[in-house]
């Protein structure tokens, strides 16, 4: 008997989307087929029970602004916002470095919302 150890799959975790998040959007049939171009990262602009079990999204591409109806949570990855901010979150504030364009203008809303309050 031949026995060869075996990956499992680890499904993800369900994970409920909130209008207004950004998602990796994976276009299963184009995936499956072999296809190029498969894989987006979205805007979720709507959402609706599709049975009492199914939750299903309605998508905005980025990049290209096409809407994708319809979408299955299964083929979605939310992109936390701590991602997005890592480098003003970690950007150093010595007065030799350079800091990103996004590290100043946060910085400078900071300042300017701090100021206003004053």
């Amino acid at each position: 008997m031949n026995t060869q150890p075996h990956t499992l799959a680890v499904p993800a975790q369900q994970t409920t989307y909130r209008t207004g998040d950004y998602v990796v959007y994976r276009d299963a049939d184009k995936f499956w087929a072999g296809e190029g171009g498969h894989t987006f990262v979205c805007r979720i602009i709507a959402s609706w029970k599709a049975s009492q079990l199914f939750l299903r999204y309605d998508l905005v591409c980025l990049k290209t602004h096409r809407v994708i109806k319809d979408a299955s949570p299964d083929y979605m990855r939310l992109l936390p916002p701590l991602d997005a901010m890592h480098d003003i979150d970690t950007a150093p504030l010595g007065e030799d470095t350079a800091l990103t364009p996004a590290a100043v203008a946060w910085l400078r809303q900071q300042y300017t919302e701090t100021t206003a309050t004053s």
